[in-house]
């Protein structure tokens, strides 16, 4: 069941968000993401992604906000609305292609 709301998620929130911010990501987010760094989930695994998924929109954007373990607040994009935070996150748990 988590499965298939995390691809849910991952369906709507394709249709629902443009394209990230790349220059926001290669500032921020890829710092940890491309690598794993600290315990971050990789870029493009889907499977360390899904039960951060399966948390909700709401609740992702919020560890973003607030920091989470070893992630500081606001993912040090400090320029990043709720909007970009949402997109960077779809983007981040796909599928590398």
């Amino acid at each position: 069941m988590k499965n298939l709301i995390a691809v849910a998620f991952l369906l709507c929130a394709t249709a629902v968000y443009a394209a990230p911010d790349m220059d926001k990501y290669n500032k921020s987010c890829a710092v940890c993401h491309a690598s794993g760094a600290a315990g971050a989930p990789k870029t493009g695994d889907v499977a360390a992604w899904e039960p951060r998924l399966a948390k909700g929109e709401d609740a992702l954007v919020q560890s973003v906000a607030n920091g989470l373990n070893a992630m500081p607040p606001k993912g040090m994009c400090f320029d990043c609305t709720d909007d970009d935070y949402k997109a960077l996150i779809e983007y981040m748990a796909k599928a590398a292609e």
